[in-house]
């Protein structure tokens, strides 16, 4: 692997040293340090696509994309792309190579839930979240996927994009009852008529603070972004969770509409298709260790929560 990194980032300098990074779950990323001194991130996409799910095909480059949306707006706080190699010849699969961010990750900072610290973190989560709900796409969907001239239709098609999955691996999902609450909650959809950019994983893992103070410093891994609805990234930022952000993050955000009977069923539907995502992925991405089961039934149980909540709001 150092002879292809090597290949990857001659054009920017000699490679010293190369750290492979832990935390993620689909990419691999190396943390590479270069002659002189600069660090650059190297993200490489699997080569097994026979493990991925059907949306997650071509993930670095909608990554790219993304990145190159947010070059000109700094507020958004994502690094700047400084080389991509989608020709799979130094590696069999995708490569993207970002500049290297300040801070730690949140999940990492130590800080607890009353901290001060905490709260700054998330109100400028919250911020950046509208700046980048105010980029407008060309239609509803994944930027390097499938797209649609409504959400209704969009978001259908990523919900029997993910039945079909867990057809194809036999992961034991209630697609009756999915299909029952879509059909019946279809109508809300139509709801959202702007194509904003929806980032949809935004936990603590993926901001970078700084460890003294708080401040938000980065933004990173906006590779299963799509454009959509804005309320899928309160879902997104606390994927176990049942509140749409923290106060802080709503007053980071400003004015939303998270109460009405549209709203509330939307979150719940967006609740709904992250719990499926988590439940089949285990399966073709080999999971293993003594986390994968709990963390099975937790994201099974939250499912079963949101499918009542979605019949009751029926």
């Amino acid at each position: 692997m150092i002879d292809a990194l090597t290949a990857l980032v001659a054009p920017l300098g000699v490679l010293a040293d190369a750290e492979l990074l832990t935390g993620g779950q689909f990419a691999t990323t190396y943390r590479v340090t270069l002659a002189d001194g600069e660090r650059v991130v190297v993200k490489t996409a699997p080569t097994r696509t026979d493990q991925l799910l059907a949306y997650e095909h071509d993930l670095l480059r909608a990554e790219a994309l993304v990145y190159g949306l947010a070059a000109s707006r700094p507020e958004l706080l994502m690094p700047q792309v400084l080389l991509t190699d989608f020709s799979r010849t130094v590696l069999p699969s995708d490569a993207l190579i970002v500049s290297h961010l300040p801070g730690v990750p949140l999940v990492d900072a130590g800080f607890g839930p009353s901290d001060p610290r905490t709260v700054r973190a998330e109100t400028g989560t919250g911020a950046v979240l509208a700046a980048l709900h105010g980029l407008v796409g060309p239609a509803f969907g994944y930027p390097c996927g499938r797209q649609s001239s409504s959400w209704t239709e969009s978001f259908t098609a990523m919900i029997d994009e993910l039945l079909d999955d867990a057809a194809r691996w036999s992961v034991p999902v209630p697609a009756d009852d999915v299909r029952a609450v879509m059909s019946r909650h279809a109508h809300v959809l139509a709801d959202v008529t702007t194509p904003s950019l929806v980032h949809t994983d935004l936990w603590a893992g993926n901001l970078f603070v700084d460890p003294d103070s708080g401040e938000l410093l980065g933004v990173i891994d906006p590779e299963r972004a799509f454009w959509g609805d804005p309320l899928a990234d309160l879902v997104g930022i606390d994927p176990m969770g049942r509140e749409p952000g923290t106060p802080a993050v709503l007053a980071g955000y400003g004015p939303v509409d998270i109460d009405s009977r549209s709203a509330r069923t939307r979150l719940e539907l967006y609740r709904m298709r992250l719990c499926l995502v988590m439940m089949i992925e285990i399966t073709p991405r080999k999971f293993e260790g003594d986390w994968v089961e709990p963390h099975r039934s937790a994201v099974t149980a939250n499912l079963h929560v949101a499918l009542a909540a979605l019949r009751q709001l029926g």
